[in-house]
């Protein structure tokens, strides 16, 4: 089968998902012991809904990961037999953005994951914009 067209770069939904269960891997244990009660998930690309409700438009860019669900910092008591919570992990906006290189997108999924993760702690984009997270 022929890559895309429409990908400047190609690799194949089976090895982007293998990259993505490296990444998820490589979180220390210590880390990965206190993220509760998240699936992780690839899509190809975001839909309408979930641009929208990260507060983009048409034309105002893509997006690369989304976290879905209540951060650590505001559960409470209230929160139990909930439906896990979601990172989604776009696999179309990843390999659009990398150079032509595996290497390039394995380090942008990890940096993806990473910051995902760092909303299910609670953490804003504004915060990791403070800390030079990215």
């Amino acid at each position: 089968m022929l890559p895309p067209t429409d990908q400047p770069f190609y690799i194949s939904r089976r090895r982007f998902e293998e990259l993505v269960a490296e990444a998820i891997e490589e979180i220390p244990d210590e880390l990965w012991k206190v993220v509760d009660n998240v699936a992780i998930t690839v899509q190809e690309w975001p839909t309408r809904r979930q641009l929208e409700s990260v507060g983009i438009g048409p034309g105002a860019g893509t997006l690369l990961g989304l976290y879905e669900g209540v951060a650590l910092t505001r559960r409470t008591s209230h929160y139990n037999l909930a439906p896990p919570d979601k990172i989604t992990i776009f696999r179309g906006p990843i390999l659009q953005i990398c150079p032509p290189d595996e290497d390039a997108v394995r380090a942008q999924i990890r940096r993806t994951v990473l910051h995902e993760i760092a909303h299910h702690f609670g953490i804003s984009d504004e915060r990791l914009l403070e800390i030079g997270a990215y």
